[in-house]
């Protein structure tokens, strides 16, 4: 490979205007570049990044057409997940998300059905036999801290993850952890909290971690076939522990299959993990954190966040998430769902929809957005097949982190401690000895959030001194144990209790660098009470404002206030990749300031014109195989009860991703018809998890 600098210019000649080039969180990504083409284009990427990535950072954001109506393909998942961002890889038809790119691969669209060629067998060593103590597929959150947890009670552990990297989730999350300190890191950010586990896994005796790798079934003989880089791996273990994680629910709507359409998790990964500006106008499905926080990451590269809808009354998330988004000039659209995704071969626009109390549009409440991207964000599915199927042939198993139960990543590194625990104990044939403090902050730290308390407006007009503007009770406690002089408290539990504030504040600002929820300020009337400084927390870089600007400030929930001049931003110690604001704002508003609008309402606005929705039956409810719910219906209503005979008649669920998006949808489509799930046949589960080619299995392939 040449050195850098000629990487440089190769870039610069074939103009990536994609790639992000400076984030206020994250560092910038390594000059490493290499060649490839796609569909003869030369094209260039970075070194070991996934295809599916590079691509798209090329400005080619549809992967093919599919064979049965000739749609549009592009990512959707970006997690190995669903099978939309299939490519012909060097001949072979592969999930291009997660294929690291090597100089001089030659990359094709999947066009209908395409003769595929001849390509040479793999060059993998004969399937091999391997007996371990604990078997742990995933290395996220809560499986790092389960490996942690049974080396150091000196078990024997493989740690297999289908990444590039240990860390699951938290590599994409560049925002601060909520949670406990002393237990969960909390106040730090994922990115950081992967990188800390990462190290202690690495420093650990007994855990052998194998990255690349797919685990693909779990047999009756107490087995658990791995797919390696370098072959096929039988792994025998006394337990299994499965921290696989969740994979993101779909919804079934006109337009959903169209490029620009996919999951908040794959958005996250292609500006986080890839540092690739893959949008310019984007619109949230959901408003639990996942899509919160997505709103919020494509704040901090620069998007355009053009709305975000909700279905119920409130979002379920935690409130100071939707309040920073507010805050910023994000649109929140309760009581709302999306119609329909309009656009050809990307994304145009987007339909959204008042709903009732039954979730039933309500007509003429329509509102129509201009968009290149929408992000669902409707929720989880946790990936417990493989304990399942352990459960099933009598194979010690347990589960944690979201497989178990939907939760924060701060939840799952203590579910995986007790699993370790749990696991240890079994192995050593005792009875269960879990602290029981430990459960007792598990429960506290799945909390969803409590009931929000009604906000009061300080009174306080001299000295400096915090303002809190967290009301809603929620597991964090970083603003109270970061005090140098214990001024944070609270009433009622030391984590979920809310945080008040007593007299005696320095001004030191720790609590406003460390909330993750970006909800404290500080107010300062020793210079000029007529004019105090207010300093809030910056996460959006020091390009973003200049000394002497005037900003729109606002209230807690997003309210304009007035108007506020800023002083400077500055560096705060300690807290990397947070700034602090410091803002002159008129005295009789100065309590009440939580933030600083970013985006000006013109930007949100809907569009006149609403297009034709079409009818609900031509939504696709099987990505891969093109089934639209009016043809699942066409069958429910001839009597078929048998999700098995739906597949047969249908192709539903015999796609390559082997049904693990329809396999929720499906049953939606059931309900709708008024169908009792209770009579319904359940499908049968594939033997292997993910696709592979007949030959890793022997060592060889042959005709």
């Amino acid at each position: 490979m040449p050195e850098n600098g000629t990487n440089v210019k190769r870039r610069a000649e074939l103009d990536i205007e994609a790639r992000i080039r400076r984030h206020p969180v994250l560092p910038p990504l390594p000059d490493s570049w290499v060649k490839f083409t796609f569909n003869g284009r030369d094209m260039v990427g970075r070194t070991g990044e996934m295809v599916s990535s590079a691509v798209f950072a090329n400005g080619e954001h549809i992967f093919g057409h599919h064979s049965k109506d000739d749609g549009a393909q592009g990512i959707y998942c970006a997690n190995g997940q669903c099978s939309q961002c299939t490519l012909l890889i060097n001949g072979v038809p592969l999930k291009s998300c997660i294929v690291p790119l090597e100089e001089g691969m030659v990359v094709r669209s999947v066009e209908g059905l395409p003769d595929l060629e001849n390509t040479e067998p793999p060059s993998v060593s004969p399937p091999e036999n391997i007996s371990t103590d604990v078997l742990i597929i995933g290395a996220g959150p809560s499986g790092m801290a389960a490996a942690k947890e049974l080396g150091t009670h000196g078990f024997d552990v493989i740690l297999v993850d289908d990444k590039d990297r240990l860390g699951g989730k938290l590599v994409l999350q560049t925002h601060k952890f909520f949670g406990s300190e002393e237990d969960c890191r909390a106040g730090i950010r994922g990115t950081r909290i992967a990188e800390i586990l990462a190290g202690e896994i690495q420093n650990s005796k007994g855990i052998d971690v194998w990255l690349e790798s797919v685990a693909l079934a779990v047999f009756s003989d107490g087995t658990v076939g791995i797919r390696k880089t370098d072959g096929y791996k039988i792994v025998k273990p006394k337990y299994l522990l499965v921290a696989a994680g969740a994979r993101e629910k779909s919804l079934p709507f006109p337009g959903c299959t169209i490029p620009g359409v996919y999951g908040a998790g794959a958005f996250q990964t292609l500006v986080n993990r890839d540092q690739i500006r893959c949008s310019e106008r984007i619109f949230i499905l959901g408003g639990g954190n996942v899509g919160l926080i997505g709103a919020y990451h494509a704040l901090q590269a620069g998007m355009t966040v053009v709305g975000l809808a909700e279905g119920m009354a409130s979002c379920g998330g935690y409130k100071v998430h939707a309040d920073k988004i507010v805050r910023m000039g994000v649109p929140v659209y309760t009581r709302h769902t999306v119609l329909a995704a309009h656009g050809e071969e990307n994304l145009e626009s987007v339909t959204i929809s008042e709903i009732d109390e039954n979730f039933t549009p309500i007509p003429g409440t329509e509102k129509n957005f201009k968009v290149d991207t929408l992000l669902v964000a409707v929720g989880l599915s946790s990936v417990n097949e493989f304990h399942a199927k352990a459960v099933e042939y009598g194979i010690p198993s347990m589960l944690t982190g979201d497989s178990e139960e939907i939760a924060e990543a701060s939840a799952a590194m203590f579910s995986g401690r007790i699993c370790g625990r749990k696991i240890a104990d079994t192995l050593n044939g005792e009875s269960e000895n879990t602290p029981p403090e430990w459960l007792e902050k598990a429960d506290i730290l799945k909390s969803p959030g409590g009931a929000v308390e009604e906000y009061v407006v300080s009174d306080i007009k001299t000295g400096v001194f915090p303002v809190i503007h967290c009301y809603q009770e929620i597991p964090c406690n970083p603003c109270m144990t970061v005090c140098p002089k214990g001024l944070i408290t609270t009433a009622g539990h030391p984590i979920m209790g809310l945080p008040k504030y007593h007299d005696g504040c320095i001004g030191c600002k720790k609590c406003v660098a460390i909330c993750p929820g970006l909800a404290v300020s500080l107010v300062d009337y020793r210079k000029n009470s007529e004019f105090p400084t207010v300093t809030i927390p910056w996460e959006l870089g020091d390009w973003t404002l200049e000394e002497g600007q005037t900003v729109v400030l606002t209230e807690w929930q997003g309210s304009p206030l007035g108007e506020g001049t800023v002083l400077g931003l500055k560096n705060a110690p300690g807290y990397p990749s947070t700034m602090l604001l410091d803002i002159q704002v008129p005295e009789n508003i100065a309590n009440r300031v939580a933030g600083v609008r970013v985006q000006e309402p013109k930007v949100t606005i809907t569009e006149e014109t609403i297009p034709e929705i079409p009818i609900p039956d031509d939504a696709i409810v099987c990505r891969c195989e093109r089934v639209t719910a009016g043809e699942i219906r066409e069958l429910l209503r001839e009597g078929v009860r048998d999700m098995n005979e739906l597949k047969a008649r249908t192709r539903a669920g015999f796609g390559a991703c082997g049904g693990k998006t329809c396999k929720t949808l499906i049953p939606r489509v059931i309900r709708s018809e008024g169908i009792n799930p209770d009579e319904v046949t359940e499908f049968t589960e594939r033997p292997l998890f993910a696709e592979t080619r007949l030959g890793i299995f022997c060592g060889k392939e042959e005709e």
